[in-house]
């Protein structure tokens, strides 16, 4: 086994990874790829996922740096003789909340780049202006034409995405700078721009529309990340004592249409702490993506199973912004299918893994019910019923939830009147403990709404909207459907389970249990 080295944990800098005697996971053949088919590309990728040292790596690159390189894949196939000058642009760091702030935080970068070139600009009030002249005159002045890397191209505008008309004048603002690439061509060797976000080119790029997306396109899909090769290889030192399908069950799945990949905060924050804990979702709330989720009054049970084409996955704008695409673009859905119908690319999302599933349905679940303590506390005994198949015990659990929601909590929240309201909180229990579920499952019977499968045994769920007081229904439509004939081949104790919601008493009225074999 390989000597240990040190974890890179936070390290945006190439230079700093490979003189400071850590892991790196070699992307360079990625670079190599992209330098050699193209010229504009533009890459969305979740927050945390390793964009800004792909940058970095392709910044040192260019620049020459053959030092770095040892043992790479670019080592022995780039020309070292020819270095290009680079100018680099990141929004990552700070916040800022107007376009005059915009303006200030644009021209403090186009400072720094035309510092590191030995070059200044004319006017230094004017961005897009002086943003051309340094492209031009870094050609001229290093006889080589050039690189222009952009990351977090979208973060000024995501920052205020609660703000509409601020978040806007900050998109106009971005306009007006990106645009300048496209003008320059004849002065550009490579541009590369990598956010969260994929805005419309019409929103934002204003005649960029030669950027190469490759967000979705196969052969980039482990362009960040890791892949299962890469912890089997690079950090192999690291898995003595960790359960390798526990890893690969809670960090990997992240699909952009090829090969999978793991989360590397997620690996290695655990490498680190020997953890098992949502690392990479304790980073950030997503509580605007929370309170969309509200506002739509979004069905839970389905939101790791939605489609989507590749125009919806792909739109996002200033006020108009689909769930799918807010999803799989932030990193909580990836793609499980890609399908082609009728000329059109149609892709199946899904939850990439354990911490995703479970962390944000926990998320959600405080944000659908009142009172964070009391819904832990539920959560906990919910868990402890299940494992003791104590179907009374849950009746009266989620018997006294619902019933203990006080009525001003009902009228300020126009989510509880939503009729999949209950549904969804029931599935949010379970879902928040990680337990695999499958929603909406479909036989030639019908659609059950929802399977649970655990502690070798199988929870077949319907639920009804009843007016006051139980009707039977639910149960009966399990029995009458056979929706459990699917499972009586495999000797599994098999449990169908009718609930019925009140819609004038706001709780659950009937929780019939049957059990076979």
């Amino acid at each position: 086994m390989s000597a240990r080295k040190k974890l890179p944990i936070g390290i945006q800098t190439f230079r700093e990874i490979r003189e400071g005697g850590y892991y790196y996971v070699d992307k360079t053949g990625f670079a190599l790829r992209l330098i050699d088919e193209g010229k504009y590309y533009f890459l969305s990728r979740p927050r945390r996922f390793g964009k800004s040292l792909f940058l970095d790596t392709l910044a040192e690159l260019f620049a020459g740096s053959e030092g770095l390189f040892a043992g790479l894949a670019a080592e022995q196939h780039w020309d070292w003789s020819r270095p290009y000058p680079v100018l680099r642009l990141s929004f990552g760091g700070g916040v800022v909340q107007s376009r005059a702030e915009l303006e200030r935080r644009i021209g403090a970068l186009l400072t720094r780049s035309a510092n590191a070139l030995g070059l200044a600009c004319s006017d230094a009030d004017d961005n897009a202006g002086c943003f051309a002249e340094l492209i031009e005159q870094a050609h001229e002045r290093h006889g080589a034409p050039v690189v222009v890397l952009v990351d977090e191209y979208d973060k000024p505008i995501l920052d205020n995405l609660t703000r509409p008309e601020a978040a806007r004048e900050i998109r106009d603002g971005l306009r007006n700078l990106y645009s300048v690439i496209k003008d320059s061509d004849a002065h550009i060797r490579f541009a590369f721009l990598t956010g969260v976000s994929k805005f419309s080119k019409v929103s934002l790029f204003s005649g960029l529309n030669n950027l190469k997306d490759i967000t979705v396109d196969a052969r980039y899909s482990a362009i960040c990340g890791y892949t299962e090769a890469d912890l089997d290889q690079v950090f192999a030192p690291e898995l003595g004592g960790l359960d390798r399908a526990q890893i690969r069950d809670w960090y990997n799945g992240y699909s952009w249409t090829g090969e999978a990949v793991y989360n590397p905060f997620d690996a290695l924050l655990l490498f680190d702490a020997r953890q098992f804990r949502p690392w990479w979702f304790e980073t950030a709330t997503p509580t605007f993506l929370v309170d969309l989720l509200l506002e739509r009054q979004v069905y839970l049970p389905q939101l790791g199973h939605l489609q989507s084409d590749a125009a919806l996955l792909s739109s996002f704008d200033v006020g108009q912004i689909a769930v799918e695409a807010l999803l799989f673009q932030a990193g909580y859905l990836t793609i499980a299918r890609e399908e082609q119908r009728f000329g059109e690319y149609w892709y199946q999302l899904r939850y990439p893994n354990r911490e995703v599933y479970q962390s944000l349905n926990n998320s959600l679940l405080k944000a659908w019910t009142p009172g964070g303590a009391t819904t832990l506390g539920h959560k906990q005994r919910l868990g402890e019923l299940l494992l003791k198949n104590d179907f009374a015990g849950m009746e009266a659990l989620f018997t006294a939830f619902f019933a203990g929601i006080p009525n001003d909590w009902y009228r300020n929240n126009p989510i509880a009147r939503y009729e999949g309201y209950y549904a969804s909180v029931f599935y949010a229990y379970f879902a928040s403990l990680g337990l695999d579920l499958t929603p909406e499952e479909s036989s030639n019977a019908g659609q059950l709404d929802l399977a649970l499968r655990f502690n070798g045994q199988v929870y077949l769920f319907e639920f009804k909207v009843v007016e006051l007081a139980s009707e039977g229904r639910a149960l009966a439509q399990i029995k009458d459907k056979g929706y459990a004939e699917r499972y009586r081949g495999d000797g599994r104790p098999i449990h169908l389970i009718g609930v019925e919601f009140s819609r004038e008493r706001r709780s659950v009225v009937g929780f019939e249990v049957e059990s076979t074999g």
